[in-house]
């Protein structure tokens, strides 16, 4: 299995136990600025390694929560 395989199988389990509640998750204002400050700091040039390795990890989860969320639409739909 792939990690990618794991990741959807995952994402397709937490989304099917509560399908309502993952559509509306939401990055926390703190999250959220700390992104757009890595961003910026990458933008500028000015990141460092660790930096590049958060921004890494949020991204990461980024994509982990969008396809958790498009398996709870699928599941909300049928």
């Amino acid at each position: 299995m792939s990690v990618a395989e794991a990741f959807g199988s995952v994402a397709s389990n937490l989304a099917q136990m509560a399908p309502d509640k993952i559509i509306n998750l939401k990055a926390s204002d703190s999250m959220s600025a700390r992104v757009e400050q890595l961003v910026n700091r990458k933008k500028d040039g000015l990141i460092t390694v660790d930096e590049t390795a958060e921004l890494e990890r949020f991204l990461a989860l980024d994509l982990f929560i969008s396809l958790t969320k498009a398996r709870a639409r699928i599941f909300l739909a049928e």
